[in-house]
Formats: C-alpha cells, structure tokens, sequence
C-alpha cells in the first residue's frame, strides 16, 4: 500500500474509534479531515489526484461546503422536519388510535395492528423516527399493556413500526441521499414506496401469526359496536393526514410541484391543520420552530463535516482503495452487493444511520453502480439496511426513545427481546427487494417513463 492509502485507511478507522468517544460527529469529522490534511502536507504525502503539496487540494473545502449551503433540495429538510414537528401537536395520532382500536381492537393482535396502522400514517406525515416512536409509546404502548399483551410484543411492535418514517416517504433520510448521490429525490420517494409497504405488510403479517399461534401474547380486546358513527369518526380521523400525504407525495409524483416545493406544501399544510385543530399557540409555536432549527443544526453540522472529511478521504485515495477491496473479493457481483450490505448491517450497531449515508454509501455507490446495478435499487436497499440500526444494540436510537416513555415495568432488555424478531423481518424484507428489483424500480419508472 502507497503512503496515502495508509494515511486513508487510518482516517477511516480513527472516525470509527472517535465516536466511541462520545464526542460531536461533526467536530469528529471536520477535526479529522484537517488534521490528516495537515499530516499529508507535512509528511510530505502526495494526494491521489496528484495536485501537489500545498493547499490547492483541501481548500476545495470551502467550495462544497458553498455548494451543500447553496443546494435547492437541501432546503426540504427544514420544511419536512417543521411539518412532523407540528403534526406531532397537532392530536391526529390520537383520534386515529381510538378510531382504529373500535375496528380492529376485537381480533387477536388488533391492538398491535391498529398501533402499526397509525405508524404508516405517521411515516407518511412525519418522517420524524424519535416522535414517531414517542408518540405511539404514549398512545399505543399502555393500551396494549392494560388488554393483556406481551411486553415485549408490544415495545418491538412501538420500536418497529416508529423507524418506518425513516424509509416511506418523504423521509429526511431519502433526501439527504439524494444530495450525496446527486439523485434525483423523486425517484428515491417513488422507489421507496412499495419497500416500505413490504415492510409493514410484513409486520401485520408477524403480528396476526402471533395472535393466531400464541394467543396470550396478544389477546383480543373488548368488543365494541363499529357503526355509523364510529365508521364516521374514522374516516374524520383518516381524512387530514390523508389529505397532507396527498399533497406532499402527490404533487411530486405527478409532477406539480418539486420536493422542496411539495416540502413547503406540506409545512403550509401542517400548519392548517393544527389552526383548524386550534392547537397551536404562541408558545407551541416556539417550541416547534426551535426544535426545528436544533434539529435542522444538527444534520448540516455533520453533513459539513461529512463534506470535509469525504473531500480529504478521497484526496488520500480511499475511494479507490474501497473499491479495489471489494471488487478484490472472491464473489460474483451479487455477491459483492451483499457484503457491502452485511458490512453497513454490522455498522449500524456502532454508528447513526446520518454517518452511513454521508461517509460510506458514496464510497460504495461507484463500485456498485460500475457492477450494473441499478442506483435507485440499490440506494433503497441500502436505506432499508440503515432502518435496522434504530433496533440493534447499543446504538438503537428507538430503543432509547422507547425506553425514556415507557411505562414502568418495560425496561431495556424487554425492548432488546421485543425488536429481535422485527429485525429478522427487516432482512426478509431486504431479501425480498434484493431478488425482485422491480419492487423500488417498477413505480419509477412508470411515472417518468
């Protein structure tokens, strides 16, 4: 190995010590990406692109951080994380749960089911993986618990069904992939829809085979008259996030709006409800606006330093070396694909799904791409990879989300037990997209031809 494809691989293996540490990501990366700049002038090591030994090379730093700044569809981000923020104040959630809970309360695992339902509505809406799972551990978690379920049945099925918003669109996830892939976000938003789909099938599935199989885990809860007026009721319930979904996801899909324009839609359209709700006040506003501006803080400080630390890993040659390591591997194409996804499986225990997306999926990406795989495909495949790494130990953000609500009784080794079987669903769900491709690429197509 050359000088510089040591100092790369160094880089890469001190950012993965370094967040053990408990230290920013995005000081981590930034302070990495200076450090090892300085170490290649000084040791005199040539950068790949073979620019010379000054600064010319890493003061193209500023340049991307400019264009990150200056990217349209970037400014999505901020409206899609104020529009979960609002919906979470806004008491949908719970109107759904009492409406569904009367149609599908009385079957065994109805209650699971009604919580997986709202889940997918949330996803739709929100996007937002930590109020998502929040919110249904509030609604759904003591329900269930009081009707008789398993413990950890239900704390698998709150943690489960939360990370979908991460993946069914518009996913905040999905629209800083596109940015690092230079995609285009409807694509990934159309692509992602069917896999999403699958994985809640697959949930609904699991949890009607336990009620059938092992009814003690989740029994059927009191009967309740669903007539007109319950039948009513719901469809009142159902009617303003269907609406929102319809005009985000609708107008990107047929064409009317772009995803930062449908991002704006749906900010307006969030806000709408909750005026019509009167559930918005001067001080929910202010605390809706600065957890927006936290958050949104929060993603652009590590997509910077992500930008900084790309810029200088691939100056050192590490795009090249990842790629000559994994076509290096005794496997067929396909198989080189699923070591890339058991490796960012394995990752996922370690890192947040934020560092994947930004450091490892654009140094995967080319070589897959270079293989004949489609981009669409693989970039889903590889979106619904990250969504286990809310579940597994130690680093399962929904775990931890989870267990700052949950009722007494439902402690950290309960929730680990209860999201291992949703795991496993998650890699048949990812077995599933890898052999039918059709699954993410069909609907793009058919809408863009």
């Amino acid at each position: 190995m050359a000088a510089n494809e040591i100092m790369a691989v160094l880089m890469f293996v001190s950012f993965i010590a370094l967040v053990f540490t408990g230290f920013p990501v995005a000081w981590i990366l930034g302070g990495l990406a200076v450090l090892f700049s300085a170490f290649a002038i000084v040791l005199d090591v040539d950068f790949a692109l073979n620019i010379g030994l000054d600064w010319s090379y890493t003061s193209l730093t500023v340049e991307r951080i400019w264009n990150v700044m200056g990217n349209w569809v970037m400014v999505a981000l901020p409206m899609f994380i104020f529009m979960g923020l609002l919906l979470d104040r806004s008491g949908i959630a719970n109107q759904l749960m009492v409406s569904f809970a009367k149609l599908f309360g009385s079957i065994r695992g109805g209650l699971a089911i009604t919580v997986t339902l709202i889940g997918i509505l949330l996803a739709a809406t929100t996007g937002i993986i930590g109020a998502s799972v929040v919110l249904l551990a509030l609604l759904g978690l003591p329900t269930m618990l009081s009707n008789g379920y398993d413990k950890s049945l239900a704390a698998g099925t709150v943690c489960a069904v939360g990370t979908l918003g991460i993946l069914i669109p518009p996913s905040i996830m999905l629209v800083l992939m596109a940015d690092r892939m230079a995609m285009s976000v409807g694509d990934l938003f159309l692509g992602a829809v069917f896999p999403g789909t699958l994985l809640a099938g697959l949930y609904i599935l699991y949890i009607l085979a336990i009620g059938r199989f092992k009814p003690e885990m989740a029994p059927a809860a009191p009967a309740e008259n669903f007539d007109m007026d319950a039948i009513w009721s719901l469809f009142k319930a159902i009617l303003p996030p269907a609406f929102l979904i319809l005009a985000v996801l609708g107008s990107i899909f047929f064409g009317l709006a772009t995803p930062t324009e449908a991002a704006g839609v749906g900010a307006a359209g969030a806000l709408i409800l909750a005026l019509i709700k009167r559930q918005i006040s001067r001080q929910v506003m202010a605390e809706v606006l600065q957890e927006t501006s936290r958050t949104t803080a929060f993603i652009f400080a590590i997509l910077l330093g992500a930008t900084a630390f790309s810029l200088v890993l691939r100056g050192l040659g590490g795009d090249h070396l990842f790629e000559r390591a994994l076509l290096g591997l005794p496997f067929q194409p396909s198989g080189i694909v699923i070591c890339i996804l058991l490796i960012t499986f394995i990752l996922g225990f370690f890192l947040d799904w934020i560092e994947l997306s930004l450091i490892v999926l654009p140094l995967v990406s080319p070589v897959v791409i270079n293989l004949g795989f489609d981009p669409v495909w693989f970039t889903v495949l590889f979106a619904v990879c990250l969504q286990t790494s809310f579940l597994t130990p130690p680093v399962g953000f929904a775990i931890f989300y989870l267990k700052g609500v949950a009722p007494e009784g439902v402690d950290v080794f309960t929730i680990y037990k209860g999201v291992v079987p949703f795991i496993f669903l998650q890699i048949i769900g990812m077995l599933i997209i890898f052999n039918w491709q059709a699954l993410v690429t069909w609907l793009p197509a058919q809408a863009y031809g």
